[in-house]
């Protein structure tokens, strides 16, 4: 009886938060999964098929996932920053630098993966838990590191046969 509770109380607590990220988000295709805690923006716009398990979204500037993106725990997304070129204090002013982030189709963020603005995160790639993404990412690469680098490249052939026959996750 006890894990019939559990479970219940699970799919319902994530019910609701996929019901508030959906009403946070700038544009979505059709219903998500958020299996933990998820905080988005109304410049986040969401393919089909999103899952997010624990993501923070800061910042004013323009964030895309592609369809079927999949995050683990305690990722944040950063797509602004304080201006600190140009402004008019020290160490930065009032204004916002704002930085679109694109990821492609397919892709996957392990646990704790952080993204600064003004990249690309190719279709397919994945990004190793606890990478600092600070520059794009290529089509199926894996990439890890702080600042992440790509070092090694999924099997595309295997990948497009997968997509071929809509395999998604």
């Amino acid at each position: 009886m006890f894990n019939f509770v559990k479970k219940m109380l699970y799919t319902v607590l994530n019910k609701l938060r996929s019901y508030k990220a959906l009403r946070q988000v700038g544009s979505h295709h059709n219903q998500i999964f958020v299996g933990g805690p998820t905080s988005l923006t109304k410049t986040t716009h969401l393919g089909r098929n999103p899952n997010f398990n624990g993501m923070v979204i800061n910042g004013y500037g323009e964030v895309t996932f592609g369809d079927n993106f999949h995050s683990g725990t305690d990722c944040l997304i950063i797509s602004s920053n304080h201006n600190y070129d140009f402004g008019k204090r020290i160490p930065y002013d009032e204004t916002n630098v704002l930085k679109k982030i694109v990821i492609e189709d397919n892709v996957w963020f392990g646990d704790r993966v952080i993204v600064l603005g003004n990249i690309t995160i190719g279709e397919g790639a994945i990004i190793q838990a606890g990478a600092v993404v600070v520059s794009d990412i290529p089509k199926g690469g894996i990439a890890g590191g702080n600042p992440a680098k790509v070092f090694k490249y999924r099997d595309m052939d295997h990948y497009y046969e997968l997509k071929k026959k809509h395999l998604f996750h």
